[in-house]
């Protein structure tokens, strides 16, 4: 599935080399935390505590569709962290559906759930990747987890779903660059932050598109370990993106893109399409082009609304 069609027990590491570390902690540190701008982020400390012994339960909600990079990617961040003398892994990590039947993610993977919502454990971080569930049990069993849970977060569209839930009302959020209008228009009463690596709001959270969940996976991480046990796990990773310092580093998704004749955008989405292959409206003497159909269909019913978006 494309990503078009989505708008609507861990290893042990062992001690890292000293020497490369080091390097690594500087690299790191000298980002600091300022933004695109040089002043200071709006990053801060906000640590979590996390159990004297055993593991935290992270909970990775899916349903079909659920995109590969948006939970594969937090799932490498828990799974790769380590903490030397302590014998249990820091995160245990699971998978929860409607039910235990397979589910088709992203490009086609068959995932085989571990949980159904009704017998899942009670996690204390929760995982929503895009996808396309939208079912009353699924929403409960989010609102129900957030009573408990230290962190829920949504990495890119999968905002959408946790905005379904009522949780987000009058709280801040973000979610991929392509989704910031029909969000915007869908929930009101929430503050899209356009341009956010990632947004903290009390117990919730939400990542930009894709990638994204990374630095948002490796700030958990941070609130709950601290910054070397985070630094530790992206240089364990070989990964060297720094949105997770900062989380107002995706500003170049800030501006709103503007559609031309040459090369137009789906007015619903932003996405961009080829008029000649693509669903065509005519609103006003003008054409409009969508990335699918049911992106045309919306458009048709009220035009004028997403023009004055």
């Amino acid at each position: 599935m494309k990503r078009r069609d989505l708008l609507q027990g861990a290893a042990a590491l062992g001690l890292l080399a000293a020497a490369p570390f080091s390097a690594a902690r500087r690299v790191f540190a000298s980002v600091g935390p300022s933004g695109a701008d040089g002043k200071q982020s709006s990053s801060k400390p906000n640590p979590l505590t996390p159990p004297a012994q055993g593991s935290i339960p992270v909970a990775f909600l899916l349903s079909e569709g659920a995109v590969i990079i948006d939970f594969c990617g937090p799932w490498e961040v828990f799974q790769d962290v380590s903490i030397p003398g302590r014998p249990d892994a820091p995160f245990r990590l699971y998978t929860v559906a409607e039910t235990t039947q397979p589910i088709r993610a992203s490009g086609g993977m068959k995932i085989v759930p571990d949980y159904t919502l009704a017998s899942a454990p009670a996690p204390r971080v929760v995982v929503i990747p895009a996808q396309r569930g939208r079912a009353a049990p699924t929403l409960e069993w989010i609102r129900k987890s957030a009573k408990s849970a230290d962190v829920i977060m949504s990495v890119c569209t999968g905002a959408f779903l946790l905005a379904q839930t009522g949780l987000l009302a009058g709280k801040a959020a973000t979610t991929h660059h392509n989704g910031y209008r029909e969000f915007a228009m869908a929930y009101p009463d929430i503050q899209l932050k356009r341009g956010a690596r990632y947004v903290e709001d009390g117990s919730l959270a939400s990542a930009g598109g894709l990638s994204s969940g990374i630095d948002l996976a490796l700030r958990v991480v941070e609130r709950y370990y601290g910054r070397d046990v985070a630094t530790k796990t992206a240089y364990q990773m070989e990964y060297q993106g720094q949105g997770w310092l900062n989380p107002d580093s995706n500003m170049v998704y800030a501006s709103a893109r503007r559609s031309t004749d040459a090369q137009p955008l789906c007015p619903v989405c932003s996405m961009d399409v080829d008029p000649k292959t693509a669903p065509r409206s005519a609103y006003q003497g003008r054409s409009f082009y969508f990335c699918m159909p049911e992106h045309k269909a919306l458009f048709d019913a009220t035009p004028a609304r997403y023009l004055d978006a």
